[in-house]
């Protein structure tokens, strides 16, 4: 466990991997000096990994959930048995004991507040959650701390995914994230560079994926093969994905 911030600190889960690099980052967010915490995307059902999480956590009110990815929710039901939290999600399907969390949204828990930003794109349900105290975004996988994330199609969609990291870009902008706690990955400590690169890393490959298909490409699979030729072959398969996103964007 590492302290990252003064109200937030993470607890990396045992789940590393192509997708989720060093692994799974659950955060556990406190306010200074009060006795309840905040715990966001408790990760993979791992036993030990969840008593970390409680040790650190002590009395948890609330949990948060960036998305539904099952390496972010797969330990929500037995994280409720264990804390008799309530948990909320974009989705209704991944709340606990309690309502969906709404865009714009204010919690308030002990002293900390967080905001909640819907943030689709990744997946439909992908929310970000702001620290205003400390100009702190937590991004789940609309952005990592190291490369770049997917766009799940056909649950993620490139278009609303621009849109939200333009949302994004401009709370760095004027100043309101100053720093951003990824899912996976090391923090972010340089946001405005991060957020230009992920718009332009988008804008690149849309551009490929124009020129694939003006030569002939007509399936997701042949735009891969053409446009990630140097990526490691394991990441076609998510690769595939996001290409699939990016010709639906385009109308094809």
């Amino acid at each position: 466990m590492t302290t990252v911030s003064d109200r937030a600190t993470v607890v990396l889960a045992p789940n590393p991997g192509i997708m989720t690099l060093d692994g799974t980052n659950t955060y556990v967010l406190r306010e200074p000096g009060a006795a309840r915490s905040v715990v966001v995307d408790p990760g993979p059902l791992d036993e030990a990994h969840l008593a970390r999480v409680l040790e650190l956590a002590g009395e948890v009110a609330l949990v948060l959930v960036t998305h539904h990815h099952g390496d972010h929710t797969e330990a929500v039901p037995r994280f409720a048995e264990l804390t008799g939290a309530p948990t909320r999600a974009v989705s209704p399907e991944h709340c606990v004991g309690a309502e969906p969390l709404a865009d714009g949204e204010v919690i308030e828990v002990d002293g900390l507040t967080v905001q909640v930003l819907h943030t689709p794109g990744h997946t439909a349900d992908s929310a970000c959650f702001l620290l205003p105290a400390e100009d702190v975004l937590l991004s789940g996988d609309t952005i990592l701390g190291r490369g770049t994330t997917i766009v799940a199609h056909p649950d993620g969609r490139l278009g609303p995914y621009l849109d939200s990291l333009r949302a994004l870009q401009e709370l760095v902008v004027t100043g309101h994230v100053q720093r951003i706690l990824p899912a996976h990955g090391p923090v972010v400590d340089d946001p405005a560079a991060v957020v230009d690169f992920y718009l332009t890393h988008r804008e690149q490959r849309l551009e490929q994926v124009r020129r694939a298909v003006a030569a002939g490409d007509t399936t997701a699979q042949q735009v891969v093969e053409r446009v990630y030729a140097d990526v490691d072959r394991s990441l076609w398969p998510a690769a595939e994905r996001s290409v699939a996103a990016q010709l639906e964007h385009l109308g094809h």
